[in-house]
């Protein structure tokens, strides 16, 4: 399936390029006034083929759940079983990525792609069964299609996929995080999720994650990749203290120093020091720049990612826009390396994918332009 994808993925259409910034200098407004969102239309006609593009609507949030053996080495004040935690407050939709994602229009879809401690939810054994949980003894098992909704109603209630890979990484620091096998299957999760919910409707994807101490092997990923020094790559996360932080900045650079992982290999870079939510993210990316449908990136993990995606496959690149800047500094150098202009900077640094929901209707009003705004020709406007 890795294959396959990585085969699928092109580069932009110059032609629908040419087409976009022509259309562009023929709108009613001066040329460029428009700033990022001017060439951001055109990336997104390259990417689909066409111009105008078809509106990035509905959009549909895809949270990849994971733990981490890192966790061990203290990189974090917080207890693993929060990410388990999380995930109910997902499915209860009582997180912020909910409430950003109820006033965006957009559906939620968490996927636990390696949680350690099994979840308190009916298992289910295929990656399309839905499940929805509220904090009842009970939970109700849906069926249907119940992702993306048309564009003006409301999303459907967040549904849980079990893609379950491993329960959490391992230690990094002593060994690979996961083997080739592992980091393959959890890439190729993300692949079948995107085809999931592209199928269903979906006209945009966003990146979520969650798990506990995964801004560790991202930070590792993000130097791996861009070859920066830990310190470099490395933030505080949940807000950690001096101390825990140096420590930090150590325990990503005695991982990178056991594996020096080779970004000439990325398959080998996700398993020496990635997460299974890294990893699955990575495939969610390659799997929408094959069927040339955007993904609205958030923060930190997905930037790190997304350097996996751009190593398997450079065209990917066109399939992503930068929603935020992370105050995580590895988001910065990511961003950087990708050749990526972020939409939104407000200091975020939460993650769940509630950067990319602040900037998608950003993206959506870029593409609107392309579709609604008149030309000097055709409202009798004169042009200077």
């Amino acid at each position: 399936m890795l294959e396959t994808t990585i085969a699928e993925i092109g580069p932009p259409d110059p032609v629908a390029m040419t087409a976009a910034r022509d259309l562009q200098a023929r709108l009613t407004k001066p040329a460029g006034s428009l700033g990022a969102l001017e060439e951001l239309s055109v990336r997104l006609a390259g990417l689909a083929g066409v111009c105008p593009p078809p509106l990035p609507e509905p959009a549909a949030v895809a949270i990849f759940a994971g733990d981490h053996g890192v966790h061990a080495q203290r990189v974090t004040p917080w207890p693993q079983e929060v990410t388990a935690q999380m995930i109910g407050n997902f499915l209860a939709g009582g997180a912020v990525v909910n409430a950003f994602a109820r006033q965006a229009g957009a559906s939620v879809t968490v996927v636990d792609v390696g949680v350690a401690a099994p979840l308190p939810f009916p298992p289910t054994d295929a990656p399309s069964a839905e499940v929805l949980s509220t904090d009842a003894p009970s939970a109700e098992v849906l069926s249907g299609d119940a992702v993306p909704a048309p564009a003006g109603t409301s999303p459907a209630p967040p549904r849980l996929l079990d893609a379950n890979v491993r329960r959490g990484t391992r230690d990094m620091t002593v060994t690979a995080a996961l083997t080739r096998d592992e980091a393959r299957a959890a890439v190729e999760t993300g692949i079948r999720v995107a085809g999931e919910l592209i199928d269903a409707g979906a006209g945009v994807l966003l990146t979520g994650d969650m798990g506990i101490a995964n801004t560790t092997p991202a930070a590792a990923l993000v130097a791996a990749f861009t070859g920066v020094a830990a310190e470099a790559a490395t933030g505080r996360g949940t807000g950690v203290d001096d101390g825990t932080y140096r420590h930090k900045v150590d325990v990503v650079r005695t991982a990178l120093d056991r594996h020096r992982p080779d970004p000439a290999d990325p398959l080998g870079v996700l398993a020496a020091v990635g997460g299974l939510e890294h990893a699955a993210l990575a495939g969610l990316i390659l799997g929408a720049a094959a069927r040339r449908v955007p993904v609205l990136l958030d923060g930190v993990i997905a930037v790190s990612a997304a350097l996996a995606a751009a190593a398997l496959a450079p065209d990917a690149v066109g399939a992503m826009v930068a929603g935020h800047r992370s105050a995580e500094p590895g988001a910065t150098v990511a961003l950087r390396h990708l050749g990526l202009d972020p939409l939104v900077d407000l200091g975020l640094r939460l993650g769940e994918g509630t950067g990319a929901l602040l900037a998608l209707p950003v993206v959506v009003g870029a593409v609107r332009v392309l579709h609604e705004v008149a030309t000097f020709d055709a409202a009798g406007v004169s042009e200077k």
